[in-house]
């Protein structure tokens, strides 16, 4: 169908690339710990409607710009890595308030808000334009009709997958948040061990190569 070929192998890998931990994986984990299942899943549908862009885009040919011109991939890279220390910065400036039982001093987000943290997380990652555009043709067989329809369909089926296992990240976080119970001075070190995580990953961004 379309020119596509091994979809089950597509599937399988798929998912097991969606496992992987990243900074999409530690801000579902984050916000689902800080402030329940609900925030975990609007990071997620912000990532997910970010890498919509990616799909698009790598469909439409826009992403080959990355793979092919240095300066638009140092300047998409270094973009999508100053937000992410941006948002180590807040992670580990959290602090605890006075008292026993007082909670972290981490203000709760609009859903909009982390909606729009998992878009541009990810939609400025140019290493998710590279693999769509890397990974994807592999299942496409040379001769299809429809190279870009085909391109999408795989890369809807991927988001879907991703979707999946993003949503049943946020609810497993949050129910294990609220079975723990976990003491404010514990999870103001989660929060900085989860920011200096995040300081590594810009790092690593911003230093990334497209080949």
């Amino acid at each position: 169908m379309l020119g596509i070929h091994d979809l089950p192998l597509f599937i399988v890998s798929g998912l097991l690339l969606n496992i992987m931990p990243g900074p999409d994986s530690l801000l579902i984990m984050t916000r689902s710990a800080t402030q329940g299942w609900r925030a975990g899943c609007a990071a997620a549908l912000g990532i997910g409607t970010g890498t919509l862009v990616h799909i698009f885009a790598a469909a439409l040919g826009l992403s080959a710009v990355l793979s092919t011109s240095a300066t638009a991939f140092t300047v998409v890279k270094l973009a999508g890595a100053a937000y992410i220390l941006y948002m180590a910065v807040g992670l580990l400036r959290s602090r605890k308030q006075t008292g026993d039982a007082a909670p972290l001093a981490l203000p709760a987000l609009p859903y909009r808000t982390i909606f729009a943290q998992g878009f541009l997380t990810n939609v400025l990652n140019p290493k998710v334009a590279i693999f769509f555009l890397a990974f994807v043709p592999q299942f496409i067989d040379a001769a299809a009709p429809n190279k870009a329809l085909a391109f999408i369909v795989l890369g809807c089926i991927f988001n879907f997958n991703g979707m999946l296992w993003c949503g049943a990240l946020a609810l497993t976080t949050a129910r294990a948040s609220e079975r723990i119970k976990l003491s404010p001075s514990v999870s103001l070190w989660l929060n900085r061990v989860t920011g200096g995580l995040f300081v590594w990953l810009g790092v690593k961004l911003a230093l990334s190569k497209s080949h």
